[in-house]
């Protein structure tokens, strides 16, 4: 009993692989089986040549599973008793065990399945010739001498074969249902780690965000004040010196945090690259400054060689390409104990307008081995452990520099001698935005210049009056000191409830508002502040200023109404851009010119305001305005053509209108989609407030919109235009699901391909009341219009990838028509996501819909159902009295 008990226990032990478990559960199947078929062929009386040979082949069965168990070699012990199998117990059972009169041939089938669930690759191919081999051999065999053949009475072969397709029934149900528990079993551990992965990830990114916003805080303190040193008339060389040191090392901590930020933003796949024209010599003359201090404490020489035909202005992303050249010059400083850090830039122009740009970071340090260079980007390794334990650093900077490389569209390789120096080489292709060239930079002699970083004041607004909301007070102190020689007045508040209290009394022309403080947030704050009840600033500007910079932060801000967004630490050149930007032009007072192409230091930078991905669609998605304007969706309308003129759907005529036009006047009215400038007009708005588009197309069986928005999207390089498939609520839904990812910062292409999937999950159909507004349309032949209204037909109309089609004909009453279609749309109510429910109408009153909410809740109750009439382009097409139902089948993706 106890053997047995092992046994069993080894079976059901998750940590033996599945295919040694199967192994011992069919060994164990067999082997009873065998005892069966041995005692079955007793009681009828077989040969004994048969009950030898069953009761051989019991005995190599166990001797075979004793050899897998205690050698480990299970592959070989299947392949013996296929072996087995397939040579003697298959022929000596079909010979002289009845042929086709008795229960023998059934065991072929056992073969073959004993193959297919313990086999694998080649091996399982032969075997399978060979069994089939050897089984055709027998039924010719017998065919041709069936004198070879032992039969059976007939009763003694019914009991036989009953015997045989029992076992055979009992040991493949056994082996495909532990098959299929065990993978059931499997997939649920999967899902468990994978939720537990996706916990661990959240809570990792909510780490790195507080951390970033715990770290920035005190930086912004250093970096401000330090500011404010620099700016003093009159100070010391050395404190100066000290001064722009301070200033490097700032700069240089955040660099650390920010790789640790800009990896969670890679690994979540939230990390864009965003080109803007940037200014080359002055993004150089950045990196130079941070890494000269560096190159200094090490006595280090550090050579700058910068080809001059380069072109002085170029288009990419200047902060990424920062980024990159300072973790690579960081990491050349750091691993150099005695030489030089030697960065080239070349450049080859292309016929395009496009330059390849290469930069090359060559130091004397101890090398790199060659058998450690496939190793060198990776993540977290440090290569030559033993020898550079000493090193400071995360060891994220190279697995950044790769990937940020990649995203945009370089390549970054490494050539090493170990112990005489590495060349690490990023090769980018970048947009020219002039074409002169940037000539000789005495990079050392800026750096001389510009040691005091002297500031220049370029406007004052003495009769502006500002309000800064910090819970830090020496961040509203360092805010106060780089926005005094503005002459404003400066208000502060340290909580968001000592912000309404000072937006009650006075009327401010700006406000900066910290995101994360205790009891109530910047969030928080800004929604009391727009909703005051009596307040002097529900229209008043706010800025948020904050040290949170999670990865989704951007969309946060803006959909949450902020003006603009700053990030911790921010300079003083940054907040008086915020200034002069929002504050009434006639309160600033012009002292100096301003530069506005000035290049944004990283990190110090002004947070781009461009929403990442609109949602845009057509008119015919009949979404309520409310939840158009929430989700901030861009409609393109279609065009309502009338003998009285041309309206533009649901902004000049609405669908009442529509069908009152054709009902009481009995005049023709028809839509139509833009053109394509018209679309090329609208996509061109859009981006100028996005950075990239995507338009959900009303189907393709139903307008030339989809065809017509794809045309016009070819002008474009970062506008998506999906084929819905819909029209009317199952378009709405498409955008409706859209908006929701895009507001949750989802990349445009991982949008695209999830509202690809879901639109095969939408069903979307409508009852028509009349087949008059079809025929009208040209959408059915006029004698079949005369038959429907002749017979009282009320069509079921049906959205399908090519179209809408006539899916059924109810005849008589409108309303028994309305139960006999909801009971044809809810027919598979358990397959349906009850969500949400779109019910989109035309000409029916208050009363009509909720009489159909009532029959639709007595198939299926949803938790939400969105009400909407219809668009004048739905209206004209369907008729009054109609009414349509969208859903997803399914889960909804």
């Amino acid at each position: 009993m106890t053997k047995w008990k092992s046994w069993y226990a080894a079976i059901r032990n998750n940590n033996i692989s599945l295919h040694d478990r199967m192994f011992r559960l069919f060994s164990l199947a067999s082997l009873i089986a065998l005892i069966v078929v041995d005692a079955v062929c007793i009681m009828v009386g077989e040969g004994l040549a048969v009950i030898a040979v069953l009761g051989i082949s019991w005995l190599c069965i166990v001797l075979i599973t004793f050899f897998a168990i205690h050698t480990g070699r299970v592959d070989i012990a299947i392949q013996m008793a296929a072996t087995l199998l397939i040579w003697l117990i298959l022929p000596v059972g079909f010979f002289f065990g009845g042929g086709l009169n008795g229960g023998s041939q059934i065991w072929f089938v056992f073969c073959f399945v004993y193959i297919s669930l313990m086999m694998t690759g080649r091996v399982r191919n032969v075997f399978f010739a060979c069994a089939l081999l050897v089984t055709g051999a027998c039924y010719l065999i017998a065919d041709q001498n069936p004198g070879l053949i032992s039969g059976h009475a007939d009763a003694l072969a019914y009991l036989d074969a009953f015997s045989s397709v029992v076992l055979l029934s009992a040991v493949t149900c056994v082996m495909i249902l532990f098959q299929k528990n065990a993978f059931e079993q499997e997939n649920r551990l999967a899902n468990e780690q994978k939720k537990e992965i996706m916990e661990l990830n959240e809570m990792q990114n909510h780490f790195f965000s507080s951390m970033s916003h715990e770290i920035r805080t005190p930086i912004n303190t250093i970096i401000g004040l330090n500011e404010m040193t620099l700016r003093e008339q009159g100070i010391s060389d050395e404190v100066a010196e000290n001064s722009l040191n301070i200033q490097g090392a700032s700069r240089i901590l955040l660099s650390l945090i920010n790789d640790i930020l800009d990896m969670s933003k890679i690994e979540s796949g939230k990390m864009t690259i965003v080109n803007a024209p940037y200014d080359v010599g002055v993004m150089l003359s950045e990196i130079v400054n941070m890494i000269w201090s560096r190159t200094k404490e090490k006595d280090l020489a550090f050579h700058v060689d910068i080809d001059p035909s380069l072109p002085a202005r170029l288009n990419g992303d200047e902060v990424r390409i920062k980024q990159v050249l300072i973790n690579i010059l960081n990491n050349a400083v750091k691993y150099t104990e005695r030489g030089s850090v030697t960065l080239t830039v070349s450049c080859k122009r292309k016929d395009d307008g496009h330059v390849t740009v290469t930069y090359a970071v060559a130091d004397t340090g101890e090398g790199i081995k060659k058998e450690n260079i496939p190793y060198l980007f990776n993540a977290f390794r440090r290569v030559d452990e033993k020898r550079n334990r000493y090193i400071e650093g995360t060891g994220l900077g190279l697995s950044i520099v790769k990937q940020l490389v990649e995203l945009m569209g370089g390549e970054v390789t490494v050539d090493s001698i170990y112990t005489k120096g590495s060349t690490f080489v990023v090769v980018l292709d970048q947009g020219i935005e002039d074409e002169g060239a940037i000539g000789e930079l005495h990079l050392e002699r800026r750096r001389l210049m510009s040691r005091r970083n002297t500031h220049v004041k370029t406007f004052e607004a003495p009769k502006a009056r500002v309000l800064i909301v910090d819970d830090n007070e020496v961040n509203l102190l360092v805010a106060q000191k780089l926005l005094r020689e503005t002459g404003m007045k400066i208000d502060t508040a340290i909580s968001g409830e000592d912000c309404l209290k000072e937006t009650m009394r006075y009327t401010y022309d700006l406000i900066f508002m910290d995101h994360l403080m205790p009891k109530m947030d910047g969030i928080a704050c800004l929604h009391a502040l727009r909703s005051q009840a009596g307040g002097l600033n529900t229209q008043t500007p706010v800025i948020a200023l904050t040290a949170n910079a999670g990865s989704d932060a951007i969309a946060m801000y803006e959909r949450e109404g902020f003006d603009d967004c700053l990030l911790k630490p921010v300079s003083g050149e940054l907040l008086e851009q915020a200034v002069i930007k929002f504050l009434p032009p006639g309160l600033v007072i012009q002292i100096a010119e301003t530069d506005e192409e000035t290049v944004e230091e990283n990190p110090v930078r002004k947070i781009r305001r461009k929403r990442p991905v609109r949602i845009t669609t057509e008119s015919v998605c009949d979404l309520p305005e409310e939840l158009l304007l929430k989700k901030h969706v861009s409609v393109m309308p279609f065009t309502i053509h009338t003998e009285g003129g041309d309206f533009l759907d649901g902004v000049e005529i609405d669908g009442d209108a529509a069908l009152s036009y054709i009902e009481l006047m009995g005049k023709r009215a028809y839509a139509t989609e833009p053109e394509v400038p018209e679309y090329i007009a609208f996509f061109a708005r859009q981006l100028e407030r996005s950075q990239q588009v995507i338009h959900i197309a009303a189907g393709k069986g139903t307008s030339g919109a989809f065809f017509k928005a794809t045309a016009a999207s070819q002008t474009f390089g970062n506008v998506m235009v999906i084929n819905s498939a819909q029209l009317s609520g199952g378009l709405g839904f498409l955008v409706l699901r859209a908006s929701q990812m895009a507001e949750q910062g989802v990349p445009a292409k991982e949008i695209v391909g999830r509202i690809e999937a879901l639109k095969t999950q939408i069903r979307t159909s409508f009852l028509l009341d009349t087949t008059k507004y079809q025929k009208m349309n040209g959408r059915i032949p006029k004698r079949a219009n005369i038959v429907c209204e002749a017979f009282m037909l009320h069509p079921f109309v049906a959205m399908t990838q090519n179209g809408m089609q006539m899916r059924r004909l109810y005849p008589g009453k409108l309303r028994t028509a309305w139960k006999k279609y909801i009971r044809e749309a809810f027919r598979d109510a358990a397959d349906v996501d009850k969500s949400l429910l779109f019910i989109t109408y035309s000409g029916l009153t208050a009363k009509d819909i909720h009489e159909i909410e009532e029959l639709i809740a007595k198939w299926i109750q949803f938790d939400r159902v969105i009400k909407q009439n219809v668009s004048p382009s739905s209206s004209t097409m369907f008729g009054p009295g109609t009414f349509g139902l969208a859903y997803v089948a399914g889960q909804m993706m």
